[in-house]
């Protein structure tokens, strides 16, 4: 507008009192509340999350707006409120903003701090032989040329244990990053065709367990000392156990293979091969219907074996579970065969330290129980492993064994009496939080009552259970034959 239109409006509004008033106090409202803000971004904000930052910050600007906007309608005083409100939004955004970054800043130094921390893991657990750990461990730093190294490092030694699964999987992953590091195309391809065929689990690359025969058609069988490796069939507590065939005669074996090397210190390794061998050669002369026969015994460099009957059917782990129990008449009459079968074996001074129902082998197409792993127990009790490897299953070991006394048939048939009771209830006679409290009520306390678990089984049953986890060798059945005994006799009354 012309200089003179607005003098001549301002002059009306004089006269009409149509003007805003700045009061008296107007410098001491207005500098008392830009203090307030002040304090406010100094001392509160820093402290609140940003969430409630955020909403307090938006409650005070709110807050400044409305009192702004009233002041002025209703009272026709004039504050300059502005410049605390504009204060506030400043101030909230610089301090959010360096927030914001302080805390990428420490994201990615503890990135790498963790980073670091997670190599230096996966190092020492390579170096200590645990390769799944470190192979966990590396996974979790951002990969780049000198972790190649490391992760190259790690599948050969995958490749030198004979885990050529896991040596695939280490490539693998490499090769999602640059897969032409130097022979990774190679690597790769050659342990998917090794973790096609076989894995064998310990030892040196030079040994004959892990020698291929190249043939027309590629890759084929490897031999274990004079067996044929057909496949896997499973794993064990020290080893693999294989699928085997001797090609000479065309029998089909199960070969039980043993890290030793890995998992015994050097200085008492030949004791326990020559354990191993005299053991092996101690459970070969057995020669029962209801116990595995042992056909042969050998060590390829660190790789023991064991090749022993190929048996159809399944351990009786399955049916120790509350909804899969055996008929009552059938479970005894199984655990008879295995007492008959310890007897003759505690006969000829063999005992075998384990008897669970893992090691129970049952076909039941022929009804066949077998006992396996006789003198496995032996090679290994007294020795420890330098994986730390808890050795046995402390729930069936007798008190005499966990005391560690002199271990006699009666232990083996204090086992039993375990697995009995296992597999007529589906419950452990012994159970704790831990293994101490639970090996202290094996070796204490008695046993849970078999009735108030399952409180229709036969009274005869009971007796045999109840003799049978008594803590006193004297008070137990004093051979196998006498259990085997009261267990066809307790059955022949329950089917009568």
């Amino acid at each position: 507008m012309p200089p003179a239109v607005i003098l001549a409006h301002s002059v009306s509004s004089i006269l009409k009192g149509d003007f805003f008033v700045a009061p008296s106090w107007a410098d001491w409202a207005q500098t008392g509340v830009f203090l307030l803000i002040a304090l406010y971004l100094i001392l509160l904000l820093p402290r609140l999350k940003a969430a409630i930052g955020a909403l307090v910050t938006g409650a005070l600007f709110t807050a400044l707006l409305v009192t702004h906007f009233v002041l002025m309608t209703t009272q026709a005083l004039w504050l300059q409120l502005m410049l605390p409100a504009s204060l506030l939004l400043v101030g909230h955004l610089l301090l959010t903003t360096k927030r914001f970054l302080m805390t990428e800043k420490g994201k990615q130094k503890s990135d790498a701090e963790s980073a670091e921390s997670n190599r230096m893991l996966g190092l020492a657990f390579q170096g200590q032989g645990q390769l799944d750990m470190a192979f966990d461990k590396f996974r979790k730093v951002q990969i780049d040329d000198s972790l190649m190294e490391v992760l190259y490092n790690l599948g050969l030694d995958f490749e030198r244990k004979r885990q050529f699964n896991k040596a695939e999987s280490v490539f693998k992953y490499m090769s999602e990053f640059n897969p032409k590091f130097r022979d990774l195309s190679a690597r790769l391809a050659q342990s998917k065709a090794m973790s096609e065929t076989v894995m064998l689990g310990g030892g040196s690359t030079r040994s004959n367990a892990s020698t291929l025969v190249l043939d027309k058609a590629g890759v084929s069988k490897p031999m274990l000392g004079r067996y044929e490796i057909e496949k896997e069939l499973g794993k064990g507590a020290m080893g693999v156990v294989y699928l085997g065939k001797d090609p000479k005669i065309g029998r089909i074996v199960a070969i039980k293979t043993m890290a030793l090397a890995q998992e015994f210190e050097a200085d008492e390794l030949e004791d326990v091969k020559a354990r191993f061998f005299r053991e092996a050669e101690t459970a070969g002369r057995l020669n029962h219907p209801n116990i595995v026969t042992m056909y042969d015994a050998g060590e390829e460099h660190d790789l023991a074996y064991i090749a022993m009957e190929f048996l159809k059917g399944r351990d009786l782990v399955p049916h120790t579970k509350p909804d899969n129990l055996l008929p009552l008449p059938k479970v005894m009459n199984i655990i008879a065969r295995v007492a008959d079968a310890l007897d003759y074996a505690h006969k000829q001074s063999v005992v075998h330290r384990d008897i669970k129902p893992a090691n129970i082998m049952y076909d039941p197409e022929t009804d066949t129980p077998k006992v396996t792993d006789f003198g496995i127990a032996r090679i290994t009790d007294s020795s420890k492993t330098k994986t730390g490897m808890v050795l046995g299953t402390p729930s069936f070991m007798s008190p005499e064994q966990l005391a560690g006394k002199k271990i006699e048939g009666a232990s083996d048939l204090f086992s039993l009496g375990v697995s009995l009771y296992q597999m007529a209830c589906g419950k452990l006679p012994f159970e704790g939080d831990s293994m101490a409290q639970l090996m202290y009520r094996i070796a204490n306390e008695p046993h849970t009552d078999i009735l108030s678990i399952k409180p229709d089984l036969p009274q005869c049953l009971v007796a045999i259970i109840n003799r049978s986890l008594a803590k006193q060798v004297a008070d137990r059945y004093p051979n196998g034959a006498e259990m085997a005994d009261a267990l066809r006799q307790c059955a022949a009354r329950l089917q009568g």
